[in-house]
């Protein structure tokens, strides 16, 4: 059976539990979804500083999957709408690796220039940053975010389905787009909750991140070792040995 390995690189359980549920259902019995916490950092990843911890974490996480594995999942999945240590896992993993955000750009570019929806205000900077790395920066028209973090969102659903609706459609008025994608690992399930509501198409990034990853799994990594091309200090024993002597 071939396996998808979701990384949440926060601290919260109920963020992991959302991202296996709906991951899993998504794939259905033919794939398994194994989903990961993060051991440290923050339990919501909304500032620069949460993100760059959350980079670490991820890496960290990924080496402790890794230990005593006979062979890598079929597929690595960031499970932050961010994509921390995305760029590091791929220099690293011999298994294909996404994020969240990577894959809901490529979903929602096919339609054209697109918009997100998001919460956490300071995500803003954040997410322009990474679309314009990643290569979207021309097709993002625009980033609408709302004062609660997805992980907030995440606590009252019926409520933030509402807030969401409203933000979508201020987008949609705001932006010259064709697309617009409704992003974080908490948000997961609600792009279809208020899609009858929206002019245009929403893309949900846990759906596109899944997606994305099933449509990587055989693909051959080049250059790849499996292994950090660094030697550590102070780091966590799964990281200190799959580094340098």
């Amino acid at each position: 059976m071939r396996e998808l390995l979701i990384l949440n690189p926060n601290t919260s359980h109920s963020v992991s539990d959302l991202l296996q549920t709906h991951a899993q259902a998504i794939v259905g019995p033919e794939v398994h979804v194994r989903t990961v916490t993060a051991r440290f950092g923050a339990p919501y990843i909304a500032c620069e500083a949460s993100y760059a911890v959350a980079a670490h974490a991820a890496l960290d996480i990924w080496a402790a999957a890794m230990v005593d594995r006979k062979s890598p999942p079929d597929a690595v999945l960031v499970g932050c709408f961010g994509d921390p240590g995305l760029l590091a896992l791929r220099e690293t993993s011999l298994a294909p690796v996404t994020g969240l955000a990577e894959a809901a750009f490529i979903e929602a570019a096919q339609h054209g220039r697109f918009a997100i929806v998001t919460g956490g205000e300071r995500w803003k900077p954040m997410l322009t940053r990474l679309a314009q790395t990643l290569g979207f920066g021309a097709a993002l028209a625009g980033i609408h975010t709302v004062v609660p973090t997805g992980a907030q969102l995440a606590q009252d659903p019926v409520a933030a389905q509402a807030l969401l609706a409203r933000a979508c459609q201020q987008a949609a008025q705001a932006f010259d787009v064709q697309a617009i994608i409704l992003g974080g690992a908490g948000l997961a399930g609600m792009a279809a909750a208020i899609q009858a509501a929206m002019p245009l198409p929403l893309i949900d990034s846990v759906g596109a991140g899944v997606r994305q990853a099933v449509r990587a799994m055989g693909q051959v990594v080049p250059h790849a070792t499996g292994r950090f091309d660094a030697s550590w200090r102070n780091l966590s024993p799964e990281m200190t040995a799959m580094g340098l002597p």
